[in-house]
């Protein structure tokens, strides 16, 4: 199960001169047509509806709003989901951020998947769930099948 932020989910909008962002944007939209087919199953939530919600471009909210068609599990924000985020608000992750991971975990999910930088930091050390970036997420991808 794979759960992808909004970060992750905005990437291919963003200025894609920069060759990080570029990078970041190809490994994503490799990650999308592998859940078309149905090689990752796709988690989603109440809060990446919330978020969503919130971005002014309708195109963008539109393109993004159709994944959720595709997310086997919807996480509802609950007590649970809650209960978790605060635990990992007071390490110092950001709310938002937080009720992201929060409802990974709660999806089961295995990898969360962010562009941001400072949530890959705080997270890389937590048993529940590989946070990675899209480009490392792949290159895990390719090692663990042994590909060159």
């Amino acid at each position: 199960m794979i759960y992808l932020d909004m970060c992750c989910f905005n990437r291919p909008f963003d200025d894609q001169s920069q060759l990080l962002i570029r990078l970041q944007t190809e490994a994503k939209l490799y990650v999308q047509d592998a859940i078309r087919q149905g090689t990752f199953a796709l988690a989603w939530s109440a809060i990446m509806d919330l978020e969503n919600a919130a971005n002014p471009d309708i195109e963008r909210r539109e393109a993004i709003a159709e994944w959720k068609t595709l997310a086997v599990v919807d996480v509802d924000t609950n007590p649970a989901v809650e209960t978790v985020a605060q635990q990992l608000t007071g390490s110092g992750i950001k709310p938002m951020d937080a009720l992201h991971v929060a409802s990974a975990v709660m999806a089961n999910a295995t990898w969360l998947l962010t562009t941001d930088k400072a949530l890959l930091r705080k997270m890389q050390n937590d048993p529940r769930l590989h946070v990675i970036d899209p480009i490392e997420f792949i290159r895990t991808l390719r090692e663990n099948n042994h590909e060159d």
